[in-house]
């Protein structure tokens, strides 16, 4: 072979070889669900849907930018799982509109607002506790068993049903749900009933609640051919009553976000973490 010859040969390996040759197409990426999605009160404030308080340092963004993937973020604060097939604004369209067939990627948390459960239940337990100086279990005396009985007549069916229908809209794509992080800790914490006004034998049936909700989604990810992204351990330590800087949820008073009971900047950006450990993104 000629000394030309060779050299042509070179350079067609090294094109053959090179970041062309490896280069991958991004992945179509659709971000679905309510406000800890949205990651509403997390600044700055994605102005291009302003009702939906959706945050342009939210988990999915912060996916996406780690990851090159190309995102559609249609999450919405407030939304239930109603919202995936119905307009939840004059000009917000039903959410799975932004699904296609040929979507790779599509995340989502849902079902928090259904039933009015974690904003019916903070709220009712909140008052009791006040009302009550902080002692005893007001709350779960007043409504026992009330939020987990909804939770399984209606917001489980609805869950599901809607996991189908994402699935339907983008039969190729990894459907990952998310549960939620921790807002209570275990225990009461005297030291945290300024910021979350919760009686003591209330700080455990809060968690409960939550931890039944957090079942069911995994419940209906698991029957719908989803991935469950699962919270359970790597927020532990991390809830609404810890000092600023550790916590993942801002707590209901004297916190630093416009929107109480709801992830910050660091806990959106742990969400995004433990998002792609799960799918093997990272």
């Amino acid at each position: 072979m000629t000394a030309t010859a060779t050299a042509v040969t070179s350079v067609a390996a090294l094109a053959l070889t090179g970041p062309a040759a490896h280069a991958t197409t991004p992945l179509d990426y659709v971000a679905l669900g309510d406000s800890y999605s949205a990651g509403s009160g997390v600044l700055p404030v994605d102005l291009t849907s302003p009702l939906c308080l959706r945050s342009k340092a939210n988990y999915p963004k912060v996916v996406a930018s780690r990851t090159g993937a190309r995102l559609t973020d249609v999450t919405c604060g407030a939304a239930q799982t109603k919202h995936f097939t119905e307009a939840q604004y004059p000009g917000v369209a039903p959410q799975i509109e932004a699904l296609r067939q040929d979507t790779d990627l599509v995340t989502l948390t849902i079902g928090g607002n259904d039933n009015n459960t974690f904003i019916g239940a903070m709220l009712a337990c909140g008052t009791a506790g006040l009302l009550s100086g902080g002692h005893g279990s007001p709350c779960k005396d007043l409504y026992g068993s009330s939020f987990d009985d909804k939770i399984d007549s209606s917001t489980y069916p609805a869950l599901k049903a809607a996991l189908q229908k994402v699935r339907a809209k983008s039969p190729n794509a990894r459907v990952a749900v998310l549960g939620y992080p921790w807002i209570m800790p275990a225990t009461a914490d005297p030291s945290c009933f300024v910021k979350m006004p919760i009686a003591s034998g209330d700080v455990p049936y809060l968690r409960a609640i939550q931890a039944h909700l957090n079942a069911v989604v995994a419940r209906a990810a698991g029957e719908t051919g989803a991935t469950y992204v699962d919270f359970s351990r790597t927020s532990e330590g991390h809830d609404a009553c810890k000092p600023s800087g550790t916590r993942w949820i801002e707590p209901l008073l004297f916190g630093q976000n416009v929107v109480p009971v709801h992830p910050n900047a660091l806990g959106e950006s742990r969400m995004a973490e433990q998002t792609m450990d799960t799918l093997g993104l990272d």
